[in-house]
């Protein structure tokens, strides 16, 4: 038996009628107090960023170079492409297949991190020679 139904029947109606009235004042109240918002207006930068870059830029060119140099590594350093290529031919040799292309997936998107890694290196080169012409930061 429910609540509702172990009430008198006058007291019934009036708790019916309340929820019935806090129900639909609750679902009135979110629309009623929802105010358009610009998403553009708070998510606008005040500027390029160019004093954060220059600040970081030590500490930037040491994760590049220590990057490239573990994957420019030899077959011992872990994360090199040299390893990564050990590993294809060791797994073409054992006949496992799946285990080579799974691998080779690796190694291809590994090559192409390498490039990528020595054009921001390069490019960070620019972005130093302007920090120092500009006074801009240069701690670590």
């Amino acid at each position: 038996m429910s609540a509702a139904n172990r009430l008198p029947s006058g007291r019934r109606g009036a708790v019916l009628g309340a929820l019935a009235l806090a129900g639909s004042l609750l679902a009135g109240a979110p629309a009623a107090q929802a105010a358009p918002v610009s998403p553009s207006a708070a998510a606008t930068p005040k500027g390029d960023g160019a004093k954060g870059i220059c600040k970081r830029l030590p500490k930037t060119e040491e994760h590049l170079s220590k990057a490239l140099n573990r994957l420019n590594g030899n077959a011992g350093v872990a994360g090199s492409v040299a390893r990564l290529e050990q590993r294809v031919a060791h797994a073409k040799a054992a006949g496992r297949g799946e285990v080579e292309t799974y691998l080779n997936g690796k190694l291809t998107a590994r090559k192409a991190l390498v490039g990528t890694l020595r054009s921001r290196q390069n490019d960070l080169k620019s972005v130093a020679t302007w920090c120092a012409a500009n006074g801009q930061g240069s701690g670590k």
